[in-house]
């Protein structure tokens, strides 16, 4: 299969830059998923899993916010959170969710905090469900 270059880079550095033969990552309208000469384009990353295929191997990885950006040939994946499957921290992940849902259930919470809340919950499903297909 062909390849493509790819760097993906977050807020705290660069992540990954080499050839890889396919990019998955969930943008704000659904999956996107790259090959090698894929055309051109621009897109806002929503919350889910990203899957890159290096050497025939898939990897996975929990990617959140962002973009991801393909200009002759190369694609440049900008999220605002990044973590490969084997580096997430599932207890860490499972905590998360449950205190979202505390605040959630609490009758008393404002607007924002249970906005800032739900936000919270989806993420750490979206790092459990990466977590558990290490």
């Amino acid at each position: 299969m062909r390849t493509f270059p790819l760097k993906i880079v977050t807020p705290y550095g660069n992540v990954f830059d080499g050839e890889v033969e396919e990019l998955v990552v969930r943008t704000v309208t659904g999956d996107m998923g790259i090959l090698a000469g894929h055309v051109s384009c621009i897109a806002p990353l929503g919350m889910g899993r990203a899957t890159v295929v290096i050497d025939g191997e898939k990897r996975y990885a929990a990617c959140i916010g962002g973009m991801v950006s393909v200009v002759n040939g190369h694609a440049t994946l900008v999220p605002t959170t990044f973590e490969w499957a084997e580096d997430i921290d599932a207890e860490r992940a499972e905590a998360s969710e449950r205190r979202a849902k505390q605040v959630l259930a609490d009758q008393t919470a404002s607007d924002t905090d249970l906005r800032l809340a739900q936000a919270r919950l989806r993420r750490a499903l979206v790092r459990k469900g990466i977590a558990n297909s290490k």
